[in-house]
């Protein structure tokens, strides 16, 4: 099995890979052509030695958190999240910085305080030494102007990647007569999407468990809503209607409830 880099730095727009830092090459991979195109080299540079010394500042912090854990080896990971929203009308911006250690949260910076947060007690220490007037500084300026600018660009840049809009595939599943159908649609974006059942024309939630948005290989996505009719004879079935809305299109993507139309495991 080949050996995942000790560092890397992904960065998402709307939930399209667009950047990609690998610290065994010390090399930044923009994924678009038209990202490369549109940033010059001494921007490319610098994202690289932001990412060389947050390597090593994660590095600093595993080591201190390992040891307010009493371990002292094994693979241990530590993911930072950083992430803005911004209203494309009122330019108004909430964002985000989260630290996790192993997969339970560990840190997080409260951009309304103006504050880093332990969510553990072996991020105590690094809270309190985070909390100094030139890391606050930092941070309100990256979230007030740096990301701001950055996402304007991307977006500006990229528009006939990012704002597009593909829909999706919609077919029915079912693996035994008696589970659940499923209404799955593939194949769409942006992620912003809605998928229901409706019966006679009225949304129902009763019997109905709705799957997260999840990303395909391509750059689409896809969700799954699945509704059990346990008790409802297949007189009734034509009744129930799978519904799909995405973002930036009126028309609703309608598959009806057809027994002939249930992909099965026979």
């Amino acid at each position: 099995m080949k050996e995942l880099p000790e560092y890397i730095e992904v960065i998402n727009v709307d939930g399209q890979e667009l950047v990609y830092y690998n610290c065994s090459l010390r090399r930044i991979f923009p994924r678009n052509a038209w990202i490369e195109e549109n940033f010059d080299p001494d921007f490319w540079k610098l994202e690289t030695e932001r990412n060389i010394n947050n390597h090593q500042l994660i590095k600093a912090e595993i080591s201190s958190v390992m040891q307010r854990f009493n371990q002292t080896d094994g693979s241990h990971i530590y993911q930072w999240m950083y992430g803005i929203e911004m209203d494309d009308e009122t330019d108004e911006i909430n964002g985000h910085e989260i630290h996790a250690y192993d997969g339970k949260d560990h840190l997080y910076f409260d951009l309304k305080t103006e504050m880093f947060i332990a969510a553990s007690s072996q991020a105590v220490l690094t809270k309190n030494n985070w909390n100094n007037k030139a890391k606050i500084d930092y941070r309100k300026n990256i979230f007030a102007n740096f990301f701001p600018e950055l996402l304007k660009k991307y977006v500006n840049y990229g528009k006939s990647h990012l704002m597009r809009t593909e829909r999706p595939s919609l077919s029915l599943l079912q693996k035994t007569s008696s589970s659940p159908i499923s209404c799955h649609a593939t194949g769409f974006y942006p992620k912003v999407a809605d998928m229901y059942w409706r019966k006679d024309g009225k949304e129902i939630r009763e019997g109905v468990d709705k799957g997260e948005i999840l990303p395909n290989n391509d750059g689409t996505f896809q969700m799954t809503v699945d509704l059990r009719l346990s008790s409802e004879t297949h007189e009734e079935w034509p009744k129930y209607e799978c519904v799909f809305k995405l973002s930036g299109v009126k028309e609703e993507i309608i598959t009806k409830l057809d027994k002939r139309n249930i992909k099965t495991n026979k």
